[in-house]
């Protein structure tokens, strides 16, 4: 299947529903994916007035970036150039022009928590998990621009403990701290609300919503080093362990090194 065919985007009443289209591996994304995604967040369709992201399936929104593609990560520019990626992807997703809103059913974890956590606003079901567990697997880390968006979502310390403990958030949390706006009980009744805070938003000045969004990020943007971090995380014996470890089901021996 070609990344058309894995990140799906059909609009419907001026609704722009782009779907991460990997059900039998959780949506995991793979590198294609990501492009397309930005893709549609530089352009998106003439006829769409606000872009939903959402998961196909009923088992995630997207379990992250699908991590067989860290096999060839050997250098410290596979590393840099990586995140440099997710940056840039991310960024897309948070400077669309028209309104985004993330519709999370299930796992939401590693690039695909990041993804939601880039959009505008986020809805999910009761059955959301939301998290960053890569001090359990890979070993990795997540850049300076990620650390500081979900700094400004969940606070510094949650940030931490989520990363240190790899515990997922869960949907009564993330409604209580402010991450999701609302819970919904089932997969239809999210898609059924989605839709009808889409419509609602197309009533109200573009302008405003642009304008806010575009000066938040204003206010958040400052330039922080990270390369020597994500160098020494991507390049580590650790990170390859985790990697071997993750692909063949058994835990890892971390060394720190």
């Amino acid at each position: 299947m070609s990344s058309a065919d894995h990140v799906l985007v059909d609009v419907q009443d001026q609704i722009g529903f782009v779907t991460l289209n990997r059900p039998h591996a959780r949506n995991a994304l793979t590198f294609d994916m990501y492009e397309r995604v930005a893709e549609v967040c530089v352009t998106p369709p003439n006829d769409a007035k606000i872009m939903v992201f959402r998961g196909a399936g009923d088992k995630a929104f997207a379990a992250g970036t699908d991590i067989s593609l860290f096999r060839n990560f050997t250098t410290p520019e596979h590393a840099i150039e990586y995140e440099a990626t997710m940056d840039r992807v991310v960024g897309h997703i948070e400077q669309c022009s028209i309104p985004t809103i993330a519709a999370i059913d299930g796992a939401c974890t590693g690039g695909g928590a990041v993804i939601a956590s880039a959009c505008d606003l986020r809805i999910a079901t009761r059955s959301m998990r939301f998290g960053f567990p890569i001090a359990r697997t890979l070993g990795n880390c997540l850049s300076a621009a990620n650390i500081a968006r979900l700094t400004a979502l969940l606070g510094a310390g949650r940030v931490r403990e989520i990363i240190f403990t790899c515990r997922l958030i869960e949907a009564a949390e993330a409604k209580q701290i402010g991450l999701v706006s609302e819970v919904l009980e089932t997969s239809e009744l999210l898609m059924e609300r989605v839709s009808q805070l889409a419509r609602s938003l197309m009533q109200h000045a573009p302008l405003t919503m642009q304008a806010t969004k575009q000066i938040q990020i204003r206010l958040a943007a400052q330039q922080v080093e990270d390369r020597d971090w994500i160098v020494k995380c991507y390049t580590s014996e650790d990170f390859h362990e985790g990697l071997d470890a993750f692909l063949n089901k058994r835990m890892p021996d971390w060394k720190g090194c």
